[in-house]
């Protein structure tokens, strides 16, 4: 199972199961999102990325709010990269990871798999809590506490496993390690706060990023530091 939002990191991580040998199920969610122009982005890296499925579910997140990606709340800008990683951005949506990762812990009792592949990076991130290590480990033990495949497993090896293989990569690792692995980044979304480019050209048809959001400038600086071409159609440079 691989949690799959459209962006950089999971087309990444897409490629790096697949390169492991796993056959993958993608999936997506639409969870009231301010930048859903992100699952379009999830269905093109899916069927590039070879994905054996690829599904969205539905839940809405904006019955809570919180987020300045599920309210009316404006997106930070501007922002530099130590301000970053000095607190929690309202961009955080509370516990989304654990509420994903929960819902692809269903879907992989059904569908027997024991390996859940999700884009959690500790090193070039917003300050997102549950993109840290300790969460990952954490989430780990419930799953193999909390179901029926966990429970009933034999040996360690039917374990299920929670695989987080960027968690200690900055964000030119990340596209550096992508480009080797032939991941189209041009596919991939990233703004947390899209903007009409008037025009209707591009793989993202009338959108194009921002270039102002933590997300872009995280993205951008990664493609900088790793000498890759930026493919990303961005508004403000």
């Amino acid at each position: 199972m691989v949690l799959l939002s459209g962006g950089l990191d999971s087309a990444t991580v897409l490629a790096l199961a697949r390169e492991q040998g796993f056959a993958c199920h993608c999936l997506s969610f639409d969870y009231g999102q301010r930048h859903r122009v992100e699952l379009a982005a999830a269905e093109l890296v899916a069927r590039a990325g070879g994905a054996s499925s690829w599904r969205t579910a539905m839940l809405d997140l904006r019955a809570f709010g919180g987020s300045a990606l599920t309210a009316e709340l404006a997106v930070p800008k501007d922002r530099s990269h130590e301000a970053m990683g000095a607190d929690i951005p309202l961009t955080y949506v509370p516990a989304r990871n654990t509420i994903f990762l929960a819902f692809a812990l269903g879907l992989a009792e059904v569908n027997q798999s024991r390996a859940l592949f999700f884009g959690a990076n500790a090193v070039d991130y917003s300050g997102y809590p549950d993109c840290r290590p300790a969460f990952v480990a954490a989430f780990e033990e419930l799953a193999n506490l909390a179901t029926k495949l966990g429970v009933t497993a034999a040996t360690p090896a039917e374990r299920i496993r929670v695989h987080a293989p960027l968690i200690g990569l900055s964000k030119a690792q990340i596209v550096r390690e992508g480009t080797r692995l032939g991941v189209d980044y041009a596919l991939t979304w990233s703004c947390y706060d899209p903007v009409p480019a008037g025009d209707g050209q591009g793989r993202h048809g009338p959108w194009a990023a921002c270039g102002r959001c933590d997300s872009c400038a995280l993205r951008r600086r990664g493609f900088v530091e790793a000498g890759v071409p930026d493919p990303t159609r961005y508004v403000a440079r």
